[in-house]
């Protein structure tokens, strides 16, 4: 699908999704539950859907009922084909995990683009507890032959990604000795993790953990079945957030304020770039401003790298990005990405390992490929109606994680049009 994007004037107010990482780790967490737990307000999407089929092979049943889901956990069994993990790099970590826990043999298999990011670490941090699973290299296909976790020690580093962590964390509290984990660089993307052992304690699981957050301990422990409510997705609010500031004005509700996600911090992004906004209750109200160039570290911010850069395209001077090397291993090489769509609209970029400057300008319509990335189609998506005249090339990759994203554009007074071509 193709989307076309004109120059706009929004304004209005939308609701923010709910938030995709929550609702993966309520999922994921009710099924280690002995008993049914209630998610409520999740999340429907590419990602989600994977999570909830990737469970049901392994014994646990999420019955969706609107926005409702009721998941019947802590019953897993063998599954009877591969575990087809979708592009949801998240449910293929996690359950990579929660297999070890599975009675026999689990293979996970992943889409085209999650086949490309690595899972290998993961894979020898679980062995060090004990398990006996192998990877395809550094990527998936993953084996599993689960039914015993031993604990103790593991080791990895901090800096690939936090979902290794979050997935060990998981599985930690029913390994047969106190598990450790230790980790040998720096966490990058704290907030992820901080997220998962908040899930964590929501369903009755206590982990000890270091103030840097470089080493955790958790004793052997029982989930319990919960009613648990999903939060509105900062990381989806983002691109409306941003389009307020370049073309209008925008409220976002469905948003809280006290939320552990990382990319709550484009609220203060924006305020440094000179946007105003206001923030009231579950709501936050960003109205169109002349933006000034940012310097940022988005080493804990990493899925906000797009809609940073494309807010430095229409700043003032010349924007710098530090701590973005990890977003080369996301759905695409979003640094890569970044840089070729921004110059295909006549913005200069200079790309560096770990570090992005960006020259604001007047960006002009263009082609852009989003290399089926979605955070990518939405982040040009809301220049494009900055610039006007604009493709979105594979515009339905959005249904990853905001399926609605084109829709809601339009709710807002963008000029969209969308074709199967």
């Amino acid at each position: 699908m193709k989307a076309s994007v004109y120059k706009s004037q929004v304004k209005g107010k939308v609701r923010a999704p709910s938030s995709k990482s929550y609702t993966v780790r309520g999922l994921m967490c009710a099924a280690l539950a002995a008993g049914t737990s209630q998610i409520v307000h999740p999340l429907g999407s590419d990602d989600t859907d994977a999570a909830s089929d990737v469970l049901g092979k392994v014994g646990v049943h999420v019955a969706q009922r609107d926005d409702l889901w009721e998941v019947a956990g802590g019953n897993l069994r063998q599954p009877d084909s591969d575990l087809f993990c979708g592009d949801s790099a998240a449910t293929l970590r996690f359950m990579t995990a929660i297999c070890s826990l599975v009675p026999g043999r689990c293979r996970l298999t992943a889409g085209p683009s999650l086949s490309k990011r690595p899972v290998r670490i993961l894979v020898d941090a679980l062995r060090q507890w004990g398990v006996d699973c192998s990877s395809h290299g550094e990527v998936a296909p993953v084996v599993v032959e689960g039914g015993r976790l031993r604990g103790g020690v593991t080791e990895l580093p901090g800096n690939v990604s936090s979902q290794f962590i979050s997935a060990l964390l998981l599985v930690a509290p029913f390994a047969e000795e106190v598990a450790t984990i230790r980790l040998t660089t720096p966490l990058e993307s704290k907030p992820f993790v901080a997220m998962t052992l908040e899930c964590l304690q929501r369903f009755g699981v206590k982990v000890d953990s270091s103030s840097d957050l470089r080493q955790f301990e958790v004793t052997r422990q029982t989930y319990r079945p919960v009613r648990y409510t999903v939060e509105g997705d900062w990381s989806s609010a983002s691109y409306f957030l941003a389009l307020g500031a370049m073309c209008g004005e925008v409220e976002v509700g469905n948003l809280n304020a006290e939320s552990l996600q990382g990319d709550k911090a484009l609220l203060g992004f924006l305020r440094d770039m000179g946007a105003s906004v206001t923030a009231a209750g579950d709501s936050v109200t960003v109205k169109r401003s002349r933006l000034k160039a940012i310097l940022a570290d988005l080493s804990d911010y990493i899925d906000l790298l797009p809609t940073m850069a494309v807010l430095a395209a229409v700043a003032d001077g010349t924007s710098r990005f530090a701590g973005i090397d990890r977003a080369r291993l996301k759905e695409s090489d979003r640094v890569a990405a970044v840089r070729e769509g921004l110059e295909r609209m006549g913005i200069k970029v200079v790309e560096e390992k770990n570090r992005l400057a960006i020259s604001g300008g007047w960006p002009r319509g263009s082609v852009i490929d989003t290399r089926g990335d979605h955070r990518i189609a939405m982040a040009f998506g809301i220049l494009g109606l900055a610039a006007g005249d604009t493709a979105i090339q594979d515009a339905e990759c959005v249904s990853k994680t905001f399926p609605g994203f084109w829709e809601t554009l339009k709710s807002l007074g963008g000029e969209v049009e969308t074709n199967g071509k």
